[in-house]
């Protein structure tokens, strides 16, 4: 078994999981996933990861997959949702050993903005990658540790690997205390085992293995339920007893060698005040007691707030709005009434937005924050109120007020926005300045117009361009439309000669074609015929000697040599002969 399972880091710090799902009766038959052998047994997974892993697997055979909840998938496997949380948390991010990420996690968000549940897939297994197949009723029955030494023996069974009590140790992990990344004893898997097997899931024939070890059977069902533990019955006047610790024989329940299982709370069934200390501890900021006759009140708190906010020693002037009317119908459309801190701003915020003064009242308290906020940021840089004030009077005279829907979002956007160079004196490409001695007060700014002038340039040449391009479209379209009307008269014309011969074959009927006279030559022009001499006979070829056969063809040449004494006594004196042509 230890030669299957991989060599795996030490494991992060884990709550150990609460016991086994009581009241459990067998079923046949059911659901199994397969499982990445590398989730079983890698230390760096957590227990609870791998039940986690296959209810979400299982979840994700569904048609629109796995939409479950964080709530949901505890309630499915008996777990805390600390618990999934904590093997969500392992499966959804790369593993620290070879950066795989086993179940790909998709946030998703409604068009409201409502958040909600994310959609969860599991990784697909590779070709070769090893594999064990749990049931899916295994994760919402046993343990997290119990499922996994469920798993670990499955995988066993299946290779039919001989497995050992301490071998099972090794690959079992503790994820808290001192301990944390260490294998565990043999003594704790051997419990487990036995644990194991009373829940039915697992058949341990003793001794009946090789070399004297136990022969372990996993089951897709339990062979028997679970019983319930029974209740201890409490009275009217009797506290409810501390949760059992120790067994019959003394020993204490350690399950993994760390401590019970706590259910991820106290173990105990309820506090114990008598060991508290008999003082009560000062208290003090904002911190509540747990228990009380709620007389105590908390002290006021040194909530600070940037100058901007702060009144001004004098509290000259505040932009307050009048609050608006409490709504009880919250609507994404139609938030609420505010209830958060009155809004106060400073003499030089006032003075900033006096342009725009008669406006504030149709704003919002949330965005006259942001908009005092971004206006004592520039103010704190160096730009002074009267500046301001007039960056906002000269772009607001520039547009009508009719055509501001929102005074806020425009100030936020438009109004306060500080365009222009990087010169902190340009105010839209006119010089800043109230010093009478200050030249260049109200003048252009020369890298504005630089830019200006350079935009332009550019345009140009763009124009330009898209001139050129526009003319080298209309060149390459009249010539591709000289080229098609070429093509069209060519196909004209050869139409209409085939017309003009189907005519002509038409008028002539049965008579055949006359042959142009252009193409033929003339009577006089033509050499006259020769006829060719008569063949010889078979007998008169036989008894024709060499030099008569040579003779013929000196004259008439060797085509008619071979019409008249045939290929038989022609061709083998021929050959080897030189051509007419060669000589």
């Amino acid at each position: 078994m230890s030669a299957v399972a991989l060599a795996a880091p030490q494991a992060a710090p884990h709550t150990p999981p609460h016991p086994a799902a009581a009241g459990v009766r067998p079923r046949a038959g059911g659901l199994t996933v397969r499982v990445p052998l590398r989730l079983v047994a890698g230390s760096q997974y957590p227990d609870a990861a791998l039940a986690v892993y296959v209810k979400i697997a299982a979840l994700a055979l569904r048609p629109e997959g796995c939409t479950a909840r964080v709530s949901t998938l505890a309630t499915y496997l008996g777990m805390s949702k600390s618990a999934v949380e904590r093997g969500l948390k392992a499966l959804r991010n790369p593993d620290p050993v070879d950066g795989i990420v086993e179940v790909p996690t998709v946030r998703r968000t409604a068009r409201g903005g409502t958040g909600e549940s994310a959609h969860r897939t599991v990784r697909p297994i590779a070709g070769r990658e090893l594999w064990v197949r749990i049931p899916v009723r295994a994760a919402e029955a046993l343990t997290p540790r119990l499922l996994r030494v469920y798993a670990l023996l499955a995988y066993a069974t299946a290779r039919h690997l001989p497995v050992s009590t301490t071998e099972l140790g090794e690959m079992l992990h503790h994820h808290t205390g001192e301990k944390a990344g260490q294998h565990l004893t043999e003594m704790s898997a051997r419990r487990l085992v036995d644990e194991l097997e009373d829940t039915g899931w697992l058949t341990v024939r003793r001794r009946e293995g090789a070399q004297g070890r136990h022969a372990y059977e996993t089951n897709r069902t339990p062979l028997h339920p679970v019983p319930t533990p029974a209740a201890i019955p409490v009275l009217e006047d009797q506290e409810p007893e501390q949760l059992a610790l120790f067994d019959e024989a003394g020993a204490p329940f350690v399950h993994d060698g760390s401590g019970p299982s706590d259910h991820d709370g106290s173990l105990a069934s309820k506090e114990d005040h008598l060991t508290d200390r008999p003082e009560k501890p000062q208290l003090s900021g904002g911190v509540r007691r747990r228990r009380g006759d709620r007389k105590w009140v908390a002290a006021p708190v040194d909530n600070r707030v940037p100058d901007t906010f702060r009144p001004a020693g004098s509290r000259a002037a505040r932009g307050n709005r009048p609050p608006l009317p409490p709504a009880h119908d919250h609507t994404p459309d139609r938030p609420g009434a505010y209830t958060g801190p009155e809004l106060r701003w400073t003499k030089r915020i006032h003075e900033a937005l006096a342009p725009v003064r008669h406006e504030l009242d149709s704003i919002r308290t949330f965005v006259l924050r942001r908009l005092a906020r971004e206006i004592g940021r520039q103010l704190d840089e160096g730009i002074t109120p009267d500046r301001m004030a007039a960056r906002i009077q000269a772009r607001y005279r520039r547009i009508s007020p009719t055509d501001i829907r929102d005074m806020g979002a425009w100030l936020l956007t438009v109004g306060i926005v500080r365009p222009g160079c990087d010169d902190p004196r340009c105010e839209d490409g006119v010089i800043w300045g109230t010093d009478p001695d200050d030249h260049e007060a109200g003048g252009a700014c020369r890298t504005c117009a630089h830019q200006k002038e350079a935009t332009a340039a550019w345009w140009r040449y763009t124009r330009d361009l898209e001139a050129r391009l526009q003319q080298l479209r209309t060149q390459s379209l009249d010539e591709r439309l000289q080229e098609q009307r070429a093509e069209t008269e060519e196909r004209r014309r050869y139409r209409a000669a085939g017309r003009a011969r189907a005519q002509q074959l038409l008028e002539l009927g049965d008579k055949p074609l006359p042959r142009p006279s252009a193409a033929l030559p003339k009577t006089d022009e033509l050499p006259p015929v020769q006829p060719l001499p008569p063949k010889k006979t078979f007998r008169q070829r036989d008894a024709a000697s060499d030099e008569e056969i040579l003779a013929a063809v000196a004259e008439h040449g060797e085509a008619v040599a071979l019409h008249i004494y045939g290929h038989l006594r022609t061709l083998p004196l021929l050959h080897g002969r030189p051509r007419r042509e060669d000589t």
